[in-house]
């Protein structure tokens, strides 16, 4: 059976129909590095490098597109997903992209010949994929049938054997497919990494397994992988901030645990944000020598490529995003042979027999660039919640946003915020209001005493510390005073019983939250507060 796929990137969709049986006759995309990568892995194909929104009639569509009994597409998703302005991004030319998809598709299928067709794209896009469409809507001329849409599902890769917790967003004409890990044992970062060896260029086996399909390669055949690809202490650092300890979301393992799947791939490589996969990384004698991202190879195998796939790109960024926007082959797969079920057609299996073409820029011994540090602009602003302080949506921050950062004259003050997201509410806490709330409270005396030691000894002046932020965002100046905040806290109030010890704040004149506080941030108040008075 023939199969057409569009928006085709790095051409996970057609992989897996490919390792099926099926004949993928013809790929689309408007971004030269899919094309060159969907050609090198699929070279039996028409890999046609244009804009889907050219093909606006059925002369067009007829003139590039060839008749094929399947066909399947992945529109961007950038506009569609929740990292993205939290779901609230233009979405109009993402929902153009989809009808120019379903115009081919509606055009194709009154013709008769297509029997099968599938989209995928990210969960939110659910929301904006109408049932049926009519000839009309799609921008087709004369009279012809609606478009219906009889299936629409979400369906997570780890559970057709990818590595990966991967949700994506299934519509069209097709055969659900059954689950292959129904038990939902899956496969682990720690099984990819096993059989791949250390990226380090040191000792490797000579010979490596794939841990998805089983067929070898030559360590010399293995691309995309040998070669070091450390990040700098100031990008780990502030990607295990946000991830240990993010204003008002949940706390995310730093380091990542190899012994479950990987997280979701994403298109972008980052490695200092709080969606980065982040590894130990370990020398050639196994020793810890700091941190690293996922090399493509490894990458592309959470995506569930095959390791004698190729990435055809200049550099591992935009390879990188060739394997974050593909559809995992293993899914793919399930799908395709589904189809074959259905259509009463033997399965074949088409996997390690790949003629080994490498790619013009091999990542394997290359030095990997790195990046240094930029001091922050001055006019950038500070705001932190004192650390691992987070009790009952509760939080105390530092901050110096309300400052005349041109005339350089800079304010701090003490915020309490409770709540997350759209909900959540914030108050400024003077030093007067906030000891009252706490001065009546055990071991008052000895705390107060503390933070008086401690900001007397503290070096900086309201605009010297705006200066060492700059200099150092993740551990010197502000940052640096709350931990020691929290030391105190920890140190004078460790006995459990001040645990459950409850402020009646209302009474105090503080209008927030549910009317109790815990005293852990009542304390944490007056700490901040008093810091910032003392700044100011």
């Amino acid at each position: 059976m023939k199969v057409a796929d569009f928006f085709c990137g790095a051409g996970g969709f057609s992989e897996g129909f490919r390792q099926k049986g099926f004949n993928v006759v013809f790929a689309l995309d408007n971004w030269k590095p899919a094309i060159e990568t969907h050609h090198l892995n699929h070279p039996e194909s028409n890999s046609v490098l244009m804009n889907i929104l050219e093909l606006d009639t059925p002369e067009k569509i007829d003139k590039i597109v060839p008749d094929t009994e399947v066909i399947v597409g992945s529109p961007p998703c950038i506009s569609f997903s929740n990292s993205n302005r939290s779901g609230n991004a233009d979405k109009t030319l993402g929902l153009e992209l989809i009808k120019s998809f379903l115009r081919i598709v509606a055009w194709k299928k009154k013709k008769g010949i297509l029997k099968y067709w599938i989209m995928e794209n990210v969960p939110n896009s659910l929301k904006y994929t109408k049932d049926k469409y009519s000839w009309k809507e799609l921008g087709l001329k004369g009279k012809g049938p609606d478009l219906e849409i009889p299936k629409k599902v979400i369906l997570n890769s780890a559970d057709f054997g990818a590595p990966q917790i991967r949700k994506r967003f299934f519509a069209g004409d097709f055969p659900l497919p059954k689950e292959t890990n129904e038990k939902k044992n899956y496969r682990k970062i720690k099984e990819i990494f096993e059989s791949l060896g250390n990226p380090s260029n040191g000792k490797s086996k000579k010979i490596i397994k794939d841990p998805l399909y089983g067929f070898s390669l030559k360590k010399s055949e293995l691309t995309d992988h040998f070669y070091d690809n450390r990040i700098e202490e100031f990008e780990w650092k502030k990607a295990r901030n946000l991830k240990r300890d993010h204003g008002y979301m949940g706390r995310m393992s730093f380091p990542e645990e190899i012994n479950r799947p990987s997280r979701t791939i994403m298109a972008t490589m980052s490695a200092s944000t709080r969606e980065s996969i982040i590894f130990l990384s370990f020398d050639s004698k196994n020793k810890k020598n700091g941190y690293r991202l996922p090399t493509i190879r490894e990458a592309a195998c959470f995506m569930s490529f095959p390791i004698d796939y190729q990435f055809e790109a200049s550099g591992e960024g935009s390879k990188y995003r060739l394997v974050g926007n593909a559809v995992c082959p293993k899914l793919s797969g399930a799908l395709a042979e589904t189809i074959l079920e259905k259509e009463n057609k033997r399965v074949k299996k088409n996997v390690g027999m790949r003629k080994i073409i490498f790619p013009k820029n091999n990542l394997n011994g290359v030095e990997r660039k790195k990046k240094s540090f930029k001091k922050k602009k001055y006019e950038s602003r500070f705001f932190d919640h004192i650390p691992h302080l987070k009790i009952r949506n509760y939080r105390v921050s530092l901050e110096n946003v309300d400052s005349n950062f041109e005339k350089k004259k800079i304010i701090w003050k003490c915020v309490l915020h409770h709540g997350t997201g759209k909900q959540a509410s914030k108050l400024e806490v003077s030093e007067r209001m906030a000891r009252k709330l706490v001065e009546n409270m055990p071991n008052f005396k000895k705390f107060e005493s503390g933070l008086n030691k401690l900001f007397n000894k503290f070096k900086y002046n309201k605009n010297s510390l705006h200066e060492s932020f700059l200099e150092n965002p993740f551990d010197g100046g502000p940052r640096e005073i709350l931990i020691k905040i929290k030391d105190i806290i920890d140190t004078i109030y460790s006995n459990e019983r001040f645990d459950n010890i409850e402020l009646k704040h209302r009474e105090k004149g503080f209008n927030i939250g549910n009317g109790t506080m815990p005293l852990k941030i009542g304390l944490a108040l007056y700490g901040c507060s008093l810091f910032a008075s003392k700044m100011n």
